[in-house]
């Protein structure tokens, strides 16, 4: 394996490398991380061949295929439903009920703020972040330093939202499979995840501009079935905590059952809105299909966590986990090892690192795996390009929103950061024993 632990560390470099200049090249991020992926395990198996260790690769692989197939099974469903209701347009009837009032810029701040925090517990960050930052780009027409300041604070409220709950991003679901954090218990990171965002919030309040702004008065209504499937859903996440809880089922099987329950409702909506087509003299609707549903999933995202799944596998069976484990868990101890971690996310992508620290298995209580959900979780705030909603609002906020007018509103996102981190010592104490 000698010259296979260095090929595969170039390797992996070199795909992050193209990864990190997606916005630049505009080649998707899945791409070079698949085919890294197979060369990075062809490599391996090279190299255990040469040793006389060849069997072993398929039980290395197996055992991340595994991993990868319960994420994706479970994100397939989850991505499902929002796409549901986002096709029944209840986002749409949610922004348009913000934006039909005269509020002030600093009431269209807190309540974008307020409902990101709120919404990306269940939503994801990425949905939540394009949901809240239209609005706020509808809302504020054209007021570029109120847009700016509105668009951070919704990157930090979505990313600090989510960071207390399972379902609110992919390091925390990947933290919550792999039995290191109960579902109850990631709750415990609800008031750090608040500070996280109310810190630079507050702060970022008082550069806000005076005045009022006009909505356009339009009134959009959710298409029929739309609270239905909002029902369904959160059914879904009952069964799925429900099932992990008492029967100790892996959290995709009761996801994945939600959707089959999603597809027969389906079944009965189109039927229903085909007649009612059928029947209208007037008008554009498409009826309910839930394999439109599943065409409009991001199957990039998808396919990039295939591909850093088993990139990041190889390097833990070449040994490199193994040893980055030793630096920083038992040489800076895993307070600071985990603050760390947390920061680095804001340049590398916290999913590679979060199932880096999972295939090192550092030996921590519940209280320091708590923190590395919440670092690893607000951590990527610090830039734009430190999370999938900063990331997914350059592109939505284009001309106003850029790594520049984030970097400049840096300095509060850190003090939100460094104070999260401090709450969470203090009032989680408790959790650090043992």
């Amino acid at each position: 394996m000698s010259f296979a632990a260095p090929a595969v560390l170039a390797v992996f470099c070199l795909a992050y490398a193209l990864v990190f200049a997606e916005e630049k090249l505009h080649l998707r991020k899945s791409k070079p991380v698949m085919v890294a992926a197979g060369v990075i395990w062809i490599i391996i198996a090279a190299g255990l061949a040469a040793d006389g260790r060849g069997p072993e690769v398929s039980d290395k692989i197996r055992h991340v295929v595994l991993e990868y197939a319960e994420l994706l099974l479970f994100l397939l469903s989850a991505m499902s439903f929002v796409n549901a209701l986002v096709e029944r347009r209840l986002f749409d009837a949610l922004r348009s009920r913000l934006t039909a009032a005269r509020v002030s810029v600093r009431g269209i701040f807190w309540l974008t703020g307020i409902s990101a925090f709120l919404l990306s517990p269940v939503a994801d960050n990425l949905t939540t972040a394009l949901v809240m930052g239209t609005v706020a780009i509808t809302a504020l027409s054209g007021q570029k330093k109120a847009i700016v300041i509105t668009l951070i604070s919704i990157v930090v409220a979505a990313n600090a939202g989510g960071a207390f709950s399972p379902f609110g991003d992919i390091t925390t679901l990947m933290i919550w499979q792999k039995n290191k954090v109960e579902f109850f218990e990631f709750f415990a990171l609800f008031v750090p995840s608040l500070v996280n965002w109310l810190v630079p919030a507050v702060l970022m309040s008082l550069f806000l501009p005076k005045g009022r702004i006009e909505g356009d008065g339009k009134r959009i209504n959710v298409r029929k079935g739309g609270f239905v499937i909002a029902g369904l859903f959160l059914a879904a996440i009952a069964l799925t905590v429900t099932l992990d809880n008492t029967l100790h089922l892996p959290p995709f099987l009761g996801m994945m059952t939600g959707l089959g329950v999603l597809n027969l409702y389906g079944y009965f909506l189109h039927r229903h809105e085909t007649r009612a087509i059928a029947a209208a003299t007037g008008g554009e609707m498409r009826p309910f299909n839930i394999f439109e549903i599943f065409a409009k999933l991001e199957w990039d995202t998808l396919l990039f966590f295939y591909g850093i799944m088993l990139s990041v596998g190889g390097l833990a069976a070449v040994g490199y986990l193994h040893g980055l484990s030793e630096l920083l868990y038992t040489g800076a101890g895993p307070t600071i090892a985990n603050t760390v971690i947390g920061i680095l996310s804001a340049v590398v992508d916290n999913i590679p690192l979060t199932y880096a620290v999972l295939l090192m298995d550092p030996v921590m209580n519940h209280g320091q795996w708590l923190l590395i959900t919440l670092t690893a979780g607000v951590g990527g705030s610090l830039l734009s390009i430190g999370s999938a909603a900063g990331v997914a609002l350059m592109g939505a906020g284009r001309g106003y929103y850029t790594f520049g007018s984030h970097l400049k509103w840096s300095w509060v996102v850190a003090l939100g950061y460094a104070a999260a981190i401090a709450v969470h010592l203090w009032l989680n104490a408790g959790l650090f024993a043992g």
